[in-house]
């Protein structure tokens, strides 16, 4: 009998393929509560790592992190009505604390606008105090009906950044930068995702924001997810909570703001983008582990070797593991490693020692080669670098060759469900098109400019609706 494959292959099944990734590689689990997720510890790394990278690069911006509190006041949701009518059914509310039922029910964070806003109303006084740049590591809940690990669950880790400014297009070419020179960057150069930069259409934008730019990338099963937005927000929160500054000229100025935010959702995009029927392939650049080195035998010199190996990969500056739990089958530390997506194995055993080898298994590109002991540390960078790049290649060339051209409803239609993207004319689909999408379980992603670049306006000349069906 044919042995059973340790995954679900994607081509059979690409939801259960995930689920059964996110389990054996040891992602997540299902938390108790329905909707609700436990992080296990290597998931948790790349979300460390994730952090770290767009943390550097907000804090490049002048943003300064800061903390606020999970527990908002109910009545704080009704100042903005589009902003409560858009998380209304999201929301988790408590009535009771200590055994007493409150006198003002509270809703736990869903987003930080409301409660941010009360501080910026007191800590905005005069035109010195801008630009205020902050941001806030956090985790938010909002009440999941069909939840999805990583994907879509009822509480979930993220970034939010909260800005205020003097003038429109200060606040503009802020929430443009964060969108571009944070998150693009970020998702292009570390995750090696290819990603489309867009801009919302009303119907698909944040509630309460004048404008929502987005980052949009195709999965393996040419579904679209969403991964960053980036919003102006205009003076629609300023308005609510009278957040006003003394300009130069003397007048009461009301400040003009932007909110952004990136989840834990791209730990489940990088499982769908990257991964195989073998497991994760993480990026070079993201791997909280680079490289194991891995003792094929219990011998003493190969277990000397390969912690020898260990100390100069490190030294070298490769985020490196010994692995010398020889008590375990060789052959199933090969595969928990290769489900991890770990990007290099390096495998030593006795007989590798006597030819002054070291069987190299590359995870990205797949094939073993043996390589020369004393040329591996020097190697390793630029296999390291290749294989990123390799897969950026990978996930640009899959949007290319799974996205059409279209010029009519129907084919956007087509295209959307037969496992790709559609690009079409928004003067052609225009906004009655858009609804008629939801008959067929798509949307429209993002609009685009002729090319590729982000419109100014809703309504520019030849702008282009990304249509594609999408977690």
């Amino acid at each position: 009998m044919a042995k059973a494959p340790v995954l679900t292959p994607q081509a059979a099944d690409f939801p259960r393929w995930y689920q059964d990734l996110i389990t054996k590689a040891e992602l997540a689990d299902n938390g108790p509560v329905r909707g609700t997720m436990v992080i296990r510890p290597y998931g948790y790394g790349l979300w460390e790592r994730m952090q770290s990278e767009m943390d550097a690069r907000i804090k490049e911006t002048g943003t300064q992190n800061a903390y606020f509190p999970l527990l908002i006041p109910q009545s704080y949701l009704t100042r903005e009505a589009d902003h409560v009518e858009g998380f209304a059914p999201e929301l988790a509310v408590v009535t009771h604390g200590g055994g007493k039922e409150l006198e003002e029910p509270a809703v736990v964070r869903p987003t930080s606008e409301m409660i941010i806003n009360a501080s910026f109303s007191k800590w905005v006084q005069s035109y010195r105090d801008l630009p205020l740049l902050i941001n806030q590591w956090a985790n938010v809940v909002r009440w999941e009906l069909r939840p999805r690990l990583f994907l879509r669950t009822s509480e979930f880790l993220w970034q939010e950044g909260h800005t205020a400014h003097a003038t429109y297009e200060e606040a503009r070419d802020f929430a443009a930068h964060i969108h571009r020179q944070v998150y693009e960057d970020f998702m292009v150069n570390v995750l090696a995702m290819d990603v489309v930069p867009g801009r919302k259409t009303v119907k698909e934008r944040f509630a309460g924001a004048v404008n929502t730019l987005t980052l949009e990338g195709m999965m393996g099963d040419g579904k679209a997810l969403q991964m960053a937005t980036s919003h102006e927000l205009g003076q629609n929160f300023a308005k609510a909570f009278n957040t006003r500054y003394l300009a130069k000229d003397g007048r009461q100025e009301l400040v003009w703001q932007t909110s952004w935010g990136s989840t834990t959702r791209m730990i489940g995009a990088l499982v769908m983008m990257h991964g195989d029927d073998n497991g994760l392939r993480v990026p070079p650049r993201l791997a909280q582990i680079q490289a194991v080195v891995l003792a094929i035998k219990g011998d003493e010199a190969v277990l000397a070797k390969v912690r020898e190996l260990g100390d100069r990969l490190k030294a070298a500056g490769v985020r490196v593991q010994v692995d010398d739990r020889t008590d375990t089958p060789f052959g199933r530390r090969a595969v928990d490693w290769e489900l991890k997506g770990v990007p290099v194995r390096i495998e030593v055993g006795p007989r590798d020692l006597e030819n002054g080898t070291a069987m190299l298994a590359r995870r990205i590109p797949g094939g073993k080669e043996p390589v020369s002991l004393d040329s591996l540390v020097s190697l390793l960078p630029k296999v390291l670098e290749e294989d990123q790049a390799l897969l950026l290649k990978q996930s640009r060339e899959r949007r290319e060759s799974r996205t059409a051209e279209v010029s009519t409803f129907e084919e956007a239609v087509e295209a959307a469900t037969a496992g790709g993207w559609a690009r079409i004319p928004w003067a052609v689909l225009g906004e009655e098109g858009e609804s008629k999408l939801a008959d067929h379980a798509a949307t429209v992603r993002c609009l685009v400019a002729e090319d590729g670049s982000v419109p100014d306006a809703d309504d520019a000349p030849g702008n282009v609706a990304v249509v594609a069906r999408a977690y």
